[in-house]
């Protein structure tokens, strides 16, 4: 084992600038500043790896979310995006179908009531591909994607908050898609970048 001295780098590939290992936070004390239906904000004094004082603010969502790659084993393995104005960025976003599925619930039963409602569509094949922190500095929401196989289409059942627009398109365009900088989403890059290192590259 190769350890390092504090601001130093080993060959283990982990740079650790104020401790010798992870870790290092503690927490005085919190509080609730504020609160709705989807989550909470929390305020907490806490004492950080280097030793000092600081407030944190940390958002504590009700729900994780839930992504779906639903794919067409045609030649062009075609999968479908959902398109909405989301009110935060203040512009258009593509993106997979998504949702939100509450803390102690099954996420895949969430994902699939969240691909009908958003595109229609049912699947018979199912599989749970990936996990990530999508904005752990100030949030512990988490999301689960899924692929989706197997597809049947049927009618949309959209959210009073949601007036969206369904794609269908060749995986290879999605991805360009993503490479260009027209995806955007972070849940949805990740899933499309994670299933283009599974599809077979032909030679150049």
């Amino acid at each position: 084992m190769v350890v390092a001295q504090a601001g130093t780098v080993a060959n283990t590939g982990i740079c650790m600038t104020n401790k010798s290992k992870p870790g290092g936070w503690q927490t005085l004390n919190s509080r609730e500043v504020y609160d709705n239906p989807w989550f909470r904000v929390e305020e907490h004094q806490v004492i950080n790896p280097s030793g000092g004082e600081n407030q944190y603010g940390k958002v504590c969502f009700k729900n994780f979310a839930v992504a779906i790659l639903a794919l067409e084993d045609d030649v062009d393995t075609h999968i479908y995006l959902v398109g909405q104005q989301r009110y935060t960025l203040g512009r258009y976003s593509w993106e997979l179908p998504m949702g939100g599925a509450p803390l102690g619930t099954a996420a895949l039963a969430s994902a699939q009531r969240e691909l009908k409602e958003e595109t229609g569509l049912t699947a018979k094949y199912w599989r749970e591909v990936m996990q990530l922190d999508i904005s752990n500095s100030v949030t512990d929401e988490f999301g689960i994607v899924f692929h989706a196989r197997g597809l049947t289409p049927g009618q949309t059942d959209f959210d009073e908050t949601e007036d969206l627009s369904i794609r269908r398109l060749p995986f290879a365009a999605a991805l360009a898609m993503v490479l260009n900088g027209e995806i955007t989403d972070a849940i949805s890059v990740a899933a499309l970048l994670h299933y283009a290192q599974q599809v077979p590259r032909s030679n150049p």
